[in-house]
């Protein structure tokens, strides 16, 4: 399970986690890079990352990931507006849905929930979920690294819009891509929530060679990918697709099993980032203000 802890200040957390790499942790970084994945290899998973993708959820359903409970406590703005107005939510890269339906079950009714995916088989597991209501809820198949989204949502019509541990999956070259679709799907105003794998976390050290990508972006055994961020990076791909930055921080977590021994330090980039306000609609405060 994931312990949280309390958010220290970002840099310091990077910075303490930097100075404390262990002797064994330096030592794992290094020889990650005597022997790195072939550039015919790397091509090849980027073709495939549909399929393997799909590969992983028909493997794991919805058994993989744990709901994420914590994005109300961690994104105020997910719970403060005005509850008589109906908020428009894109969550891109949702899985088998484990954060939309945290928030159906906590009755968010006035949302209107949208919900997309590169793997059809993740879309399929969330519309065959329970909890998935046609009448406020639309899953689709997309692509983040092309425009094929806006044939399910308008630009600018979402409120909030959510990136969770989504980017880290997609080549670097893609990135500006994916932020400046993220940047259209939301009107004037609205937010994007963001989380992900933050420089030197846990799952980073414990790559063996053999699984090295490029710098800082790995392959995980069953094919799909995974890049470990710093803020500052984050910082310049989301204020150069024209977002202002709300929040952008690492953020301290411990993940803890103690049947099976397991305490270990994690490390996260959490974001908050606004598109542009104008007259019609506004950001005041934390709360959401439509204008006529």
């Amino acid at each position: 399970m994931e312990a949280d802890e309390s958010v220290a200040e970002g840099e310091d957390i990077f910075v303490h986690r930097l100075k404390n790499l262990t002797e064994d942790e330096k030592k794992r970084l290094e020889s990650q890079n005597s022997r790195l994945i072939p550039e015919s290899k790397a091509v090849r998973l980027e073709k495939d990352a549909k399929r393997h993708w799909d590969i992983f959820y028909k493997r794991n359903e919805r058994k993989f990931f744990r709901d994420r409970h914590w994005t109300t406590r961690e994104f105020q703005e997910l719970i403060n507006f005005d509850p008589d107005t109906e908020i428009n939510y894109l969550e891109l890269g949702c899985g088998v849905g484990n954060m939309i339906f945290p928030l159906v079950e906590e009755g968010f009714s006035n949302f209107k929930f949208y919900a997309c995916d590169f793997s059809p088989r993740a879309v399929q597991f969330v519309k065959s979920n329970k909890l998935y209501d046609e009448s406020r809820m639309t899953a689709f198949c997309a692509d983040l690294t092309t425009e094929d989204l806006f044939e399910n949502v308008g630009e600018g019509s979402m409120h909030i819009a959510s990136l969770i541990f989504v980017l880290s999956a997609i080549q670097p070259a893609s990135w500006p891509q994916v932020a400046s679709v993220a940047f259209k799907a939301l009107r004037p105003g609205g937010v994007l929530l963001f989380r992900d794998y933050g420089r030197y976390d846990m799952a980073q050290l414990r790559f063996k060679p053999g699984h090295k990508i490029a710098d800082n972006f790995y392959m995980r055994q069953d094919g799909t990918r995974s890049y470990y961020f710093t803020e500052e990076e984050l910082a310049d791909l989301f204020t150069k697709a024209g977002f202002e930055i709300l929040m952008n921080s690492y953020v301290q977590r411990r993940t803890v099993n103690f049947k099976e021994g397991i305490d270990v330090p994690r490390i996260f980039v959490q974001g908050k980032y606004k598109k542009p306000k104008n007259e019609i609609e506004y950001w005041h405060g934390e709360n959401i203000h439509i204008g006529n």
